[in-house]
C-alpha cells in the first residue's frame, strides 16, 4: 500500500514526538527544556541509568548518545512496538486522528511523478547554475559581487542565472529526455499564445533556487537583469509542487540554525535572507509574496515561538508589519508570539550590513518590539487626542483589535499592556499613588512575607492559585477512588492543568481509571514514576481531604468531586467576566458592566460556601451569639424531656 503525497508530513506535523516518545520514557525534568523541545530520559533501547536519550521536538528526531539509536516518531514505534512501517504509520494515525487512506492504485503513480517533477527542477537548477560561470553570466556575476555575495554564498544557495532566450532551458531539457509535459507541470516554461513552440518562463534573470523544508526544489524566484523590466522578481507559478502561502525561502537550514538556539528572523525577500546567512544569522526565512500568510505564519511559529519581523524602514515596511499584526492578533497563543524589528529609515537588512555590519543587525534585533506595542504605534502615532471625542475613538479601535484575540489569558494581558500605554500618554507626569501618614509620625513598615509563604502554592500558582489547589483534590481523589471516574469524565477531561505533573495524572486517570486503584497507581508509576504522585498525595491540603484519608469510599468521593467541580466551574466563570470586562474598563463603566461582574461575583461565592453552611439557618441566642436552628431546637426538646423532680415524690 502506497501513501499519498503529504500524508507523512502532516502525520509527522499534528504530532509530537516528545509526546510519542513519552509513554515509554520518563523525562529528567533537570536536563529537559519542554519549551524549546528539548527532551532527556535514560534511553528505551539499552539498559542505562542517566538520560543520554535526546528528543529534539523542532526536529522531529531522537538520538541515544549511548547506544546510537536515531529516528523519527514512525522508527521509535517500529522499534518500540516491534511492527512493521506501515503498521507503525498506522497506529501514529490513530492516535492524530488521521483516516488511513483507502487503498489507491492512482497513489503511487502520483508519488512517481512528484518525484519525477522534482528530478526536473533539480536538472534545472544544474543548467542556471551552469549559465552564471559561463560567459553569458558575465553581467549577473559582477550584479552579485557588487553586492558582495562570496562565491561560497552563491553555490551554499545553488544562485544561478537563466540566459536571455526564449527556449534555452526548454532545448536544454527536452534534449535530455524530459517530457514536455513535465516541464510545462514544473511552471519551467510557457505555452505560446501564437501557435509557437512553449517558451522559457524564466529570461535574462538571475535565480535563487526554493526549496521545501526537506531541501527539494519545488521552485524559482529571478532577479530581473534588465531595469527596464516590469517585474523586478518574479517567481515560479504555482504547481504541483509548489504553493507560495504554505512555502518559506531557507526554510530547512533556518529551521536546523533556530535549533540550535539562533533567533528567528523574517525578512523580505531572497537577497535579504542571503545576506543575513552569510553575516552569520542563520535562522533567516522570507515570505514568497507580498504579504505573509497564515499557513506561512504558522510555519514559522513551528521553527521558533518567537520569531523577529525585519522589515524595510520604510512606509512600506510598516504597512507590511501592521498587516502582520492584523493577521497575528487571532492566531495568539500563550508562549507563541512576534516581535518587530525595524531598520532604518530607506535601509533592508542587506542594505544595513552592508554599510554598518553585523552588530548593527545584531543591535535592532535585541531591541525588536513587542506586538503590543508596535499595535499601540500604530494607532497613536500622528494624532492629537485632545478631546474626550478623540480619545474615546482611541478606545473603540484598540478594543477592537483586542477582541480578536481569542485566547482569554493573551487578551486580558494585551488589555492591561493598553491600559499601561494609555496612562503614560493622557497622564505623563501624575503620581501613581500615596504613601499614608499616621498622624504624628509614619506608619510602620508591612511585616515581610514569611518563607513558608512566598514558596506556597498559592503564591507560587499566581492569580489561578485556586484554581491550581482544587486541581490538585480532584486528582488526588480519583486516584483515591478511581471507580468513579466515569461518572466525573466530562469535568475531568475539561481540567486544565497548568502544572505538567497534574496534566499527566490527568491523562493517566481517563485511560486506566476502570484498572482500580492498585492497577491505576502501577500504571502511574511505569509511565512516569512514582514521584509525582508522592509529591501530590504529600500538599497539605491534599493529605487532609477525607477521600484520601478514606480511600475507596464512593460517596464521600463523589460529594468531594461533585463540590469541587462546581467550584471550578464557578471560578472559572468569574475569571472569564473579568477578562471580557478588561476591555470595557477602559471605556464608560455602565450598569450592565457592574450588573454581570456582580452576578459572576455572587455565582462564585454560592459554589465557595459549603452546601451545608448554605442550608443552614441560625438564630440569635441572649448573647448575641448564632446558634443554628435545628440544633437550638433539638436541644430545646431534650430539655422538656428533662425532670427536676425526684423519683417516687
Amino acid at each position: 500500500m502506497s501513501l499519498p503525497p503529504g500524508f507523512l508530513d502532516e502525520l509527522q506535523n499534528r504530532l509530537s514526538l516528545s509526546h510519542v516518545v513519552g509513554r515509554k520514557v520518563t523525562w529528567d525534568n533537570r536536563k529537559s527544556n519542554p519549551g524549546k523541545g528539548d527532551m532527556w530520559a535514560p534511553c528505551p533501547f539499552h539498559q542505562e541509568k542517566t538520560a543520554s536519550f535526546h528528543v529534539d521536538d523542532r526536529k522531529g528526531f531522537y538520538y541515544c548518545f549511548g547506544c546510537h539509536a536515531k529516528g523519527d516518531a514512525i522508527a521509535f514505534v517500529r522499534e518500540t512496538e516491534n511492527v512493521d512501517f506501515m503498521e507503525a504509520v498506522k497506529i501514529l494515525a490513530a492516535e492524530a486522528g488521521m483516516p488511513m487512506p483507502e487503498r489507491d492504485p492512482q497513489a503511487q503513480a502520483k508519488a512517481d511523478r512528484r518525484g519525477q517533477l522534482i528530478e526536473v527542477m533539480e536538472q534545472a537548477v544544474k543548467f542556471f547554475g551552469l549559465h552564471l560561470r559561463s560567459g553569458a553570466g558575465a553581467a549577473a556575476r559582477d550584479y552579485l559581487k557588487g553586492r558582495k555575495l562570496a562565491e561560497a554564498t552563491q553555490a551554499q544557495f545553488d544562485i544561478g542565472f537563466a540566459p536571455d532566450g526564449w527556449q534555452g532551458l526548454w532545448e536544454h531539457l527536452t534534449g535530455k529526455g524530459v517530457p514536455p509535459d513535465m516541464i510545462l507541470a514544473c511552471g519551467l516554461a510557457k505555452d505560446s499564445q501564437k501557435g509557437g513552440k512553449p517558451y522559457d518562463t524564466f529570461r535574462n534573470r538571475i535565480m535563487f533556487p526554493i526549496r521545501d523544508a526537506r531541501g527539494r526544489c519545488v521552485a524559482f524566484g529571478g532577479r530581473a537583469m534588465d531595469p527596464d523590466d516590469p517585474a523586478k522578481y518574479l517567481n515560479s507559478p504555482e504547481t504541483e509542487l509548489f504553493d507560495k502561502s504554505h512555502t518559506l525561502y531557507n526554510h530547512g537550514p533556518a529551521r536546523e540554525a533556530s535549533g540550535k538556539g539562533q533567533t528567528l528572523i523574517v525578512a523580505e525577500g531572497y537577497m535579504d535572507v542571503i545576506a543575513l546567512v552569510a553575516a552569520g544569522f542563520g535562522a533567516a526565512v522570507a515570505p514568497l509574496g507580498t504579504a505573509v500568510t497564515e499557513h506561512q505564519l504558522q510555519l514559522m511559529w513551528r521553527i521558533s515561538p518567537e520569531p523577529v519581523i525585519a522589515l524595510d524602514g520604510d512606509t512600506a515596511g510598516l504597512r507590511a508589519a501592521y498587516r502582520v499584526i492584523d493577521l497575528a492578533l487571532p492566531l495568539l497563543e500563550a508562549g507563541k508570539s512576534l516581535r518587530f524589528a525595524l531598520m532604518p529609515e530607506g535601509k533592508d537588512p542587506d542594505d544595513l550590513l552592508r554599510s554598518e555590519g553585523a552588530g548593527a543587525v545584531q543591535g535592532r534585533i535585541d531591541a525588536a518590539l513587542p506586538m503590543v506595542q508596535l499595535l499601540w504605534q500604530r494607532e497613536t502615532e500622528g494624532r492629537d487626542y485632545d478631546s474626550p471625542e478623540r480619545r474615546a475613538a482611541l478606545d473603540k479601535v484598540l478594543r477592537e483589535k483586542i477582541m480578536l484575540i481569542r485566547d482569554p489569558s493573551i487578551r486580558s494581558h494585551y488589555g492591561q499592556a493598553i491600559k499601561d500605554l494609555r496612562w503614560q500618554l493622557f497622564n505623563p507626569r501624575r503620581s501613581t499613588g500615596f504613601t499614608p501618614r499616621a498622624r504624628g509620625g509614619k506608619w510602620p513598615p508591612p511585616e515581610p512575607a514569611r518563607a513558608a509563604t512566598k514558596s506556597s502554592l498559592l503564591v507560587a500558582a499566581g492569580g489561578d492559585g485556586t484554581v491550581h489547589l482544587r486541581e490538585a483534590v480532584v486528582i488526588a481523589t480519583l486516584v483515591s477512588c478511581p471507580s468513579v471516574a466515569a461518572r466525573f469524565e466530562a469535568g475531568l477531561e475539561r481540567l486544565e492543568c497548568r502544572d505538567p505533573d497534574l496534566a499527566r495524572l490527568r491523562d493517566l486517570i481517563l485511560r486506566h481509571a476502570v484498572s482500580g486503584a492498585e492497577g491505576l497507581r502501577a500504571r502511574i508509576e511505569a509511565e512516569i514514576g512514582s514521584a509525582p504522585l508522592e509529591k501530590l498525595m504529600t500538599l497539605p491540603h491534599v493529605a487532609l481531604i477525607p477521600p484520601v484519608r478514606r480511600p475507596g469510599d464512593e460517596e464521600l468521593a463523589i460529594l468531594t468531586l461533585t463540590e469541587e467541580f462546581a467550584k471550578l466551574t464557578a471560578q472559572r466563570g468569574w475569571m472569564a467576566e473579568l477578562s471580557e470586562a478588561t476591555e470595557d474598563i477602559e471605556g464608560l463603566v455602565d450598569e450592565s458592566l457592574t450588573y454581570r461582574l456582580g452576578q459572576a461575583a455572587e455565582a462564585r461565592n454560592r459554589a465557595v460556601r459549603s452546601q451545608q453552611e448554605d442550608r443552614a439557618e441560625y438564630d440569635l441566642g441572649e448573647n448575641g451569639a448564632r446558634i443554628k436552628r435545628d440544633e437550638k431546637q433539638q436541644f430545646d426538646a431534650l430539655l422538656d424531656k428533662i425532670t427536676f423532680s425526684k423519683p417516687g415524690r
